[in-house]
């Protein structure tokens, strides 16, 4: 874990050296386990973080995210799994990419974030 940790403040340390540095974070084991510690470290060092998922803004103060809206993937799922229980098969099914997508702002964080003299709602 501490490892994980090192590792991850090293990571973001990199990105605020770059000039008009700023991080995506994307899917990943990792990246759910350390999720506090993630947005933690990018705030301290006030650093722009675009998640894949709204947990780590609406929960955890993320700055922003980008991604599929989960409650339409597991609504799709189910309809998978109804057309399998009737007799269809698996094989049969076509893969299918997501067709919702949400964006997800932290105004909270955005302002302590703000490089700016003023954040505009």
């Amino acid at each position: 874990m501490l490892l994980a940790q090192t590792t991850i403040e090293s990571g973001v340390a990199e990105f605020v050296r770059s000039p008009n540095g700023g991080l995506i974070v994307t899917a990943g084991g990792p990246v759910i386990v350390h999720r506090e510690h993630i947005v933690a470290t990018a705030a301290r060092h006030r650093l722009p973080t675009v998640y894949w998922n709204r947990m780590y803004v609406a929960g955890g103060g993320g700055l922003m995210s980008y991604g599929p809206e989960t409650v339409d993937q597991y609504r799709r799922a189910a309809g998978y799994v109804d057309r399998i229980l009737k007799g269809e098969k698996p094989a049969d099914l076509p893969v299918q990419a997501p067709t919702k997508y949400e964006l997800v702002i932290n105004l909270k964080t955005a302002k302590a974030l703000a490089r700016a003299d003023e954040v505009i709602e």
